[in-house]
C-alpha cells in the first residue's frame, strides 16, 4: 500500500481517541483527525507498517508497549522554555521562597517535557532560597514521554532554546559543551537537585511527598473535565498544609470541583 493514500477512517480515529483516553487521560477532540493522521504516518514509515489498522494491531501487542510512548509524543504538543509563564517565578521569588523556613524542601514539576521547567525552577532556587547549600532541597521532575526525559537527562539546550535567557544567569548556571552547533549544559549543582522520572499522571503514584509546592502546567488542556477534577484533588493530596499548587493561565479551575483556595491567575494555595 502507498502510505501517502492511507487514510485513518473515523473508525481508526474513534479507536486511537479511547486508546489515549484508557491509557493516559488525553482527550483527543473532534476535528483532529487530521492532525493526528499526518502525525501517525511518521510511525508507519518509522516502523514500516502497511496500515493505520496495521499501527493500532501492533500498539495493542505485547511487542508494542514501546511504542505507546512515541504514540503520545504523537500526538501531543511538546512546547515548553525556560521561565515559561515568568509571573509564576516571579510570585514564587517575591512571595513563597521568603517564607520557606524548613531545611527540607520537596518541589515537583508534573509534566517537565525536556527538563526546561525544573531546571528554571532549580536556577530560581539557587538565585534567591537563603542558605541552600544548608538545605536539602529536591525538585521531582516526572512527564510521560521517553523521548522527552531523555533530552531532560542531557540537560544541554541549543542557542534557540535559550535565547531568552538573561546572559547573566546563562553564564552562572550553564556550560557550552559543543560548539557547532553551540550546546550548553545545565551546571551540575541544578542537574544534582533535579530528579526525572517517568510517570503517568493516570497511574499510581509511588513518591511519597508531601511537596511545598507542584508544577503542573499546560497538562490539564489535554483532559476532560472528570479526568481534571480527579487530578486535581490527587494533587490537594500531595501538598502540605499551606502549599501551592501552579497551573497553565489557560487551565483555571473555575469549572470543577476542588479545595484549593484561590490566590490569582494559575495559582493555587491548599
Amino acid at each position: 500500500m502507498d502510505l501517502m493514500s492511507a487514510e485513518l477512517t473515523e473508525k481508526q480515529f474513534r479507536k486511537v481517541s479511547h486508546l489515549i483516553y484508557r491509557l493516559c487521560g488525553i482527550n483527543l477532540k473532534e476535528g483532529k483527525q487530521a492532525l493526528v493522521r499526518a502525525r501517525l504516518m511518521k510511525r508507519l514509515r518509522a516502523l514500516k507498517l502497511p496500515s493505520f489498522d496495521a499501527y493500532l494491531k501492533y500498539v495493542e501487542s505485547d511487542s508494542g508497549l514501546q511504542e505507546f510512548s512515541f504514540l503520545i509524543d504523537a500526538i501531543t504538543t511538546n512546547k515548553t522554555s525556560f521561565f515559561r509563564e515568568p509571573e509564576h517565578f516571579n510570585y514564587l521569588r517575591d512571595e513563597i521562597l521568603p517564607k520557606l523556613k524548613g531545611r527540607r524542601l520537596r518541589f515537583w514539576t508534573a509534566a517537565c517535557s525536556s527538563g526546561e521547567e525544573p531546571f528554571s525552577l532549580g536556577i530560581l532556587l539557587w538565585e534567591y532560597l537563603p542558605d541552600i547549600e544548608f538545605k536539602d532541597v529536591k525538585i521531582l521532575a516526572t512527564d510521560i514521554s521517553s523521548r522527552m526525559l531523555e533530552k531532560a537527562r542531557l540537560s544541554t539546550y541549543g542557542e534557540e532554546d535559550i535565547r531568552h535567557l538573561p546572559r547573566m544567569l546563562l553564564q552562572k548556571y550553564f556550560t557550552k559543551v559543543q560548539e557547532s552547533p553551540r550546546g550548553y549544559q545545565v551546571s551540575s549543582p541544578i542537574r544534582t537537585m533535579v530528579r526525572l522520572a517517568r510517570l503517568n499522571l493516570m497511574d499510581s503514584w509511588p513518591m511519597k511527598g508531601p511537596f511545598n509546592l507542584i508544577f503542573c502546567r499546560n497538562v490539564m488542556i489535554y483532559f476532560d473535565k472528570s479526568t481534571q477534577e480527579t487530578l486535581i484533588n490527587r494533587l490537594w493530596n500531595y501538598l502540605e498544609p499551606g502549599g501551592h499548587l501552579f497551573v497553565g493561565h489557560s487551565e483555571g479551575l473555575s469549572s470543577i470541583s476542588h479545595k484549593f483556595r484561590y490566590v490569582r491567575p494559575a495559582i493555587y494555595r491548599k
